[in-house]
């Protein structure tokens, strides 16, 4: 075990979310300091001073209620942190460590609990905003392409390319060795995807599905992912070739689609989801896997995040609401220490 430092603090300042009143509910003030180890950390205590936190469309459900893994109120908001090691009773991180990780809540903080199994070391030149733009985003990515049974050479379609899981998959396509087309909704958008890594773009507010038609040369594309659900779900089967793969990855678009199962059958698709969490529950390792992947990405220098909005502790509400209106690009990100 690693001893703690000496600057362990007993309460530290933090976001605190204190009812379910949305992101208006996000409140700076004390808190107390993190006792215990992270529920997820199976007993290994690890303790982070937090330099930046990423938020996620999670943390606007959350202040709602409307988070399947959420938690009770008064909670410390922030799904995502990158910091410093100050204690470990973990094999994996030692004291001085800098890390990046999801955490689900507890994030914009002086100081957090971190699971090893979530977490990864940081390279040196990599900044802390950066830091906090990666686990959540790139382990999402990876598993989706990982289940996609994609093969390099392949086309990949990325619907919500400009957010923050579209722009880690479209960063990812050339580890996978794949062509990626991206989905965007505007010119700005259209600019961020293109720095991605997207080596073709399409517009939502147009007839996109004819682009990729075009762009396919009638074929299709091999795989979907989709972290926006909603009304687009049809078009992103239809856009499949046949004996495609779609990923569902979320419902930012709001609404959850359904699917008449007969477009499954004709043309031999597979629509697959993704949860870490349930499918290390059924097939232990799966967590460390993506870890391990993730992890193997950063020291290889493949992982270029994109935080396109940094915001100080207390206008967390005003970073919430940005990300509800999906006004925002890549990673937001607020900053903790300067």
């Amino acid at each position: 075990m690693h001893p703690a430092g000496p600057d362990i603090l007993y309460s530290v300042q933090a976001v605190v979310i204190e009812s379910l009143g949305g992101p208006e509910a996000a409140r700076l003030g004390d808190f107390p300091a993190p006792t215990g180890s992270h529920e997820r950390a199976k007993g290994e205590r690890v303790v982070v001073d937090v330099h930046a936190a990423g938020l996620s469309v999670i943390d606007g459900l959350q202040t709602r209620g409307a988070y399947q893994y959420g938690t009770r109120v008064p909670y410390v908001l922030g799904s995502e942190v990158a910091g410093v090691v100050v204690e470990s009773a973990s094999d994996s991180f030692a004291v001085g460590d800098r890390v990046g990780g999801i955490v689900f809540w507890g994030g914009v903080a002086e100081q957090c609990l971190v699971a090893p199994e979530y977490t990864v070391k940081l390279p040196d030149a990599m900044s802390y905003a950066d830091g906090a733009a990666v686990y959540l985003n790139y382990s999402t990515a990876w598993f989706a392409y990982h289940r996609s049974g994609v093969q390099p050479g392949g086309t990949v379609l990325v619907q919500g390319a400009a957010g923050g899981v579209g722009t880690a998959a479209l960063d990812l396509a050339a580890a996978f060795g794949v062509r990626a087309i991206a989905v965007v909704s505007s010119d700005e958008k259209e600019e961020v995807a293109r720095r991605a890594g997207a080596a073709e773009v399409v517009r939502s507010d147009r007839n996109w599905l004819a682009e990729v038609q075009r762009l396919t040369d009638g074929h299709g594309v091999d795989v979907v992912l989709d972290p926006v659900g909603g009304d687009r779900f049809v078009d992103s089967l239809r856009a499949l070739r046949t004996g495609g793969t779609l990923v569902v990855i979320g419902f930012v678009g709001g609404s959850i689609p359904e699917v008449k199962v007969n477009r499954l059958l004709l043309r031999n698709l597979t629509v697959t989801g993704i949860s870490m969490d349930t499918m290390d529950a059924e097939y232990p390792g799966t967590l460390l896997q993506v870890r391990d992947a993730v992890q193997a990405l950063l020291d290889a220098g493949r992982i270029h995040p994109i935080v396109g909005a940094t915001y100080p502790m207390e206008r967390s509400a005003d970073a919430l609401l940005a990300l509800e209106q999906r006004s925002t690009l890549g990673k937001v990100v607020v900053e903790v220490r300067s």
